[in-house]
């Protein structure tokens, strides 16, 4: 998926395993099946997961994750994956990486998120993840891709990305939205803690209600629009409704989380067309919501 990519794979994780952790030399490794785009994932044995960044980019997330979720876990009411070991870099492989408890759930299938009950439930993960003390938190930056920065710093990259897909989406309809919504006003509110990633892929359910929340390499202290990326890629209708009320957004707030649910599709669209099929769909899907969104709120 990218230029830069290392090649990961069981032999190289049972190599690491074996030399740098000899109390879990004897479990199972097995490939972890995903869409995401920065880290390999690996069961090791029944109760453990090992999570590697895929290319230099991604492997900045590693220090950030290890200090802030043991810190951010016990004040949010769903799972998060708590690090339980720090794997060093090694003549075979050149990154930190980490070891974490396996969470049981399945991702929510977007054809399952128009009920009230999912909506209600990551709502409430987001308010109890904004009212954790952020003044000491990463502000964005290249560790989390940049996720709640000032929305408007995403032009040149979301202009270019719309260029490249001239004959694949609607794009005069995607510039009049990504214009608009990209000159809402900013908030006036401190910033605070933000996923950064929210989606379908990072989140598991377990009897229809979420119950885990994993993959914090977007997370940092921004503008709390970011996280409402989600409200376009897993959610419609009165579901879209209950989590903006749920969340008390106001309409610029919802107006940058529409614009950075249009902008990170878009870049998303061109960048992994050939490579990444799942995420590809995903992508298509969130830039026809929210074009049918900014229409009809237009009309």
């Amino acid at each position: 998926m990218h230029t830069d990519e290392y090649q990961i794979d069981p032999t190289l994780v049972r190599l690491l395993i074996d030399s740098q952790f000899p109390r879990w030399a004897g479990l199972d490794i097995r490939p972890v099946a995903s869409a995401g785009t920065d880290n390999a994932l690996f069961r090791l044995g029944a109760d453990l997961v090992v999570r590697l960044p895929r290319h230099a980019r991604a492997a900045r997330q590693v220090e950030k994750e290890q200090r802030w979720l043991p810190i951010l876990a016990p004040n949010l009411p769903f799972e998060i994956p708590v690090p339980l070991a720090t794997g060093a870099a090694a003549a075979s492989y050149p990154f930190s990486w980490s070891v974490c408890r396996w969470i049981e759930g399945a991702n929510p299938s977007t054809a399952r998120c128009n009920d009230d009950g999912m909506a209600c439930d990551l709502a409430r993960f987001i308010l109890a993840l904004q009212k954790i003390d952020a003044r000491e938190g990463p502000p964005p930056g290249p560790h989390n891709f940049w996720r709640g920065v000032d929305l408007a710093a995403r032009d040149a990259i979301t202009r270019d990305a719309i260029a490249k897909l001239e004959g694949t989406i609607d794009v005069a309809a995607a510039t009049a939205a990504w214009e608009a919504d990209a000159r809402a006003p900013a908030g006036s509110s401190a910033p605070v803690w933000i996923h950064g990633d929210l989606s379908a892929g990072n989140m598991l359910e377990r009897d229809g209600r979420l119950c885990a929340v994993i993959d914090f390499g977007g997370a940092a202290v921004g503008d709390p629009a970011c996280d409402l990326i989600v409200a376009w890629s897993l959610f419609a209708g009165e579901a879209r409704a209950k989590f903006h009320h749920a969340l008390a957004v106001d309409d610029a707030c919802r107006a940058r989380g529409r614009g950075w649910a249009l902008s990170t599709a878009l870049v998303a669209l061109p960048y992994y067309r050939d490579t990444n099929p799942g995420l590809v769909a995903a992508s298509k899907r969130v830039v026809e919501e929210v074009l049918a969104d900014f229409s009809g709120q237009s009309c």
